[in-house]
C-alpha cells in the first residue's frame, strides 16, 4: 500500500482572509499547488444511493475548475450572444461573440453573490469557455480568460481593481487552444505564462497589475502551469513551453538555466512534478523525460527521455508509447512509482528512474476500448486515491505497483461537453479538474456546478 505521496515544497500559502484555511482549494491543484487533498474524515465508500449532492447552481460553458476559498467558490465561465453557435467542428477557429463571466457563489448553498461579466469574442479551437482555474487569496480573486483578459477583482464585491488585456499589451502570438495557464501567485507577484518576444512568462504586481519582470522569448508560450520548485539552495520557478523547460529565479525572472524539449503541436499542459531532487515531464505528442536538479547550482541534468520523445508520425498511438502520454492531467508520484493518464484513457503506472511500464488499465476511464484523449484526474487523499473521469464519474481507488484496486465509484455529473472528437465522431464529456474542500467536492459541467459532501459523518447521516 501507499504509505506517502510525494508533495512539492509547500512555498504557497492561500486564504481570502488572513489566516491560513488548510481545507479550502483556493488554487489549480489545492492549497500547495500538487493536486493532494490533505483533509481527513473523508468518506471510505460511497453508499449505494451515493454521496450526498448539497447543492447545484447552474453555470455557463467553461473547462476552467472552482477556486474554494472563505466560504465562496469562484469559477469561470462564457455564455454566447443571442444568435451565436459555436462551429460542431472542434478545432475551428470561427469568430464567435460572447461574454466571459467570472462567478462567486456561497460555498455552503451554492447561491450567486455576485458576477463580473466582459464581451469577449473567441476565435480559438475547443470554443466551450475558460480554462483556468481562479486564484483566491487575501481578498482579491484573478481569473485568466481564454482570449487573454487578466482580471484582479475583489473578492467580496466583485469590482474590479485592476484588468489587463495580454494579448494588446504584449503583441502575444495566437494561442491555439486560448490562454490555459493557470496564474501563480507567489508573494507579491501574479506569474503568468502570456508569450510575445522577450514576455513567454511575466511576473505582475499582484494588487496593482503592475508588471515586475518578463522573460523568455518562444513562438508560443504553450498551456503549462509554472510552478515553484526547490534545487541547489533555492526556490525555481519552472516554465516548461513547446521550446524548452526553464529553471528562473522568481523574484527577478532571471533565467538559471534552460534544457530544450521541442514539444509537437505546442502541447505541453501537465504541469511539472518534482520528486526530491528530479523533475518529471510528461507530454501527449513528444514522450516524457526525467530531469535531475543539480545539487551545487542551478541547472539540471537528463537522466532519461521516452523513446518518443521527438512525437510525431503516429508515435502517440497506444501500441507505439512506451512510458507516460499525458495530453490533460498532471501524474502524480509516490515511492519512486507514477500514476498518470496516457494518451488513450491508459491509466498507467511508471517506475521513475527508468521510464518502465509497470501496469496499466482503462478501467478508471473508458471500462474498456482505448479512446484517443480518454482522461480522468486523480487527486490523492491519505492512502487513497479519488479519480474523477470524464464521464462524471468520482471513483474511490488504491494505486500500487501491485495494480489498480477499485473501491467506490458514484457517477455524479452528466457529460455534456461534445468537443472530443476522433475520426469525425464527437462525444460528450467532462474536461475540467475539481476543486477538495471543506470535505466536499466541487465540480462542473457547461450547465451546472455540484457541491458534493465526501464527509465520512454524511453516511452515517450526520451533516457537518
Amino acid at each position: 500500500m501507499p504509505r506517502s505521496w510525494m508533495i512539492l515544497p509547500a512555498t504557497l500559502v492561500f486564504s481570502l482572509g488572513s489566516s491560513v484555511q488548510a481545507d479550502d482549494w483556493p488554487q489549480w491543484l489545492g492549497p500547495r499547488r500538487d493536486g493532494i487533498w490533505r483533509e481527513t474524515g473523508i468518506i471510505d465508500k460511497f453508499p449505494a444511493s451515493g454521496p450526498k449532492v448539497l447543492w447545484r447552481s447552474p453555470i455557463g460553458a467553461g473547462y476552467a475548475g472552482p477556486a474554494v476559498a472563505g466560504g465562496r467558490v469562484f469559477i469561470t465561465d462564457r455564455v454566447l450572444n443571442e444568435g451565436a453557435r459555436n462551429d460542431p467542428n472542434p478545432f475551428s477557429k470561427k469568430s464567435v461573440p460572447g461574454k466571459e463571466r467570472v462567478l462567486c457563489l456561497d460555498e455552503k448553498t451554492g447561491d450567486a453573490i455576485w458576477k463580473h461579466e466582459y464581451d469577449c469574442t473567441y476565435e480559438v479551437s475547443y470554443p466551450s469557455g475558460p480554462r483556468t482555474t481562479p486564484v483566491a487569496q487575501d481578498g482579491k480573486v484573478w481569473t485568466l480568460g481564454t482570449m487573454g483578459n487578466l482580471l484582479c477583482l475583489d473578492a467580496k464585491t466583485g469590482d474590479v481593481v485592476w484588468a489587463k488585456d495580454l494579448r494588446k499589451e504584449y503583441d502575444a502570438p495566437e494561442q491555439t487552444w486560448g490562454f490555459s495557464a493557470s496564474p501563480l501567485v507567489d508573494g507579491a507577484k501574479l506569474i503568468c505564462l502570456v508569450g510575445g518576444k522577450g514576455s513567454t512568462v511575466v511576473a505582475f504586481h499582484k494588487d496593482t497589475g503592475k508588471e515586475l519582470w518578463r522573460a523568455l522569448s518562444a513562438p508560443a508560450a504553450g498551456y503549462c502551469p509554472p510552478v515553484i520548485v526547490d534545487g541547489a539552495g533555492r526556490r525555481q520557478l519552472i516554465v516548461f513551453h513547446p521550446q524548452a523547460v526553464h529553471g528562473l529565479d522568481p523574484e527577478t525572472g532571471e533565467v538559471y538555466w534552460t534544457e530544450k524539449f521541442r514539444v509537437n503541436a505546442n502541447l505541453t499542459v501537465p504541469m511539472p512534478r518534482q520528486v526530491g531532487d528530479l523533475l518529471y515531464l510528461t507530454t501527449f505528442y513528444s514522450g516524457s523525460a526525467l530531469l535531475r536538479l543539480n545539487a551545487d547550482k542551478p541547472g539540471v541534468t537528463v537522466l532519461w527521455k521516452s523513446k518518443t520523445w521527438q512525437g510525431g508520425n503516429g508515435k502517440e498511438q497506444p501500441d507505439a508509447t512506451d512510458g507516460l502520454q499525458s495530453i490533460i492531467p498532471t501524474p502524480i508520484v509516490q515511492d519512486g512509482y507514477l500514476y498518470g493518464i496516457c494518451s488513450y484513457g491508459e491509466l498507467r503506472c511508471i517506475k521513475l528512474e527508468n521510464d518502465a511500464r509497470i501496469w496499466e488499465t482503462t478501467k478508471a476511464t473508458t471500462g474498456g476500448d482505448k479512446v484517443r484523449w480518454a482522461n480522468a484526474f486523480l487527486i490523492p487523499n491519505g492512502d487513497r486515491c479519488f479519480l474523477w473521469n470524464e464521464k462524471g464519474d468520482l471513483i474511490i481507488a488504491r494505486l500500487s505497483p501491485h495494480g489498480y484496486e477499485e473501491l467506490s465509484r458514484a457517477h455524479l455529473l452528466q457529460a455534456t461537453n461534445t468537443m472530443a472528437m476522433q475520426g469525425g465522431r464527437t462525444w460528450p464529456v467532462i474536461w475540467s479538474h475539481p476543486a477538495f474542500a471543506q470535505k466536499c467536492m466541487f465540480a462542473r459541467n457547461d450547465k451546472e456546478i455540484i457541491c458534493v459532501s465526501l464527509a465520512a459523518e454524511n453516511v452515517r447521516g450526520i451533516r457537518n
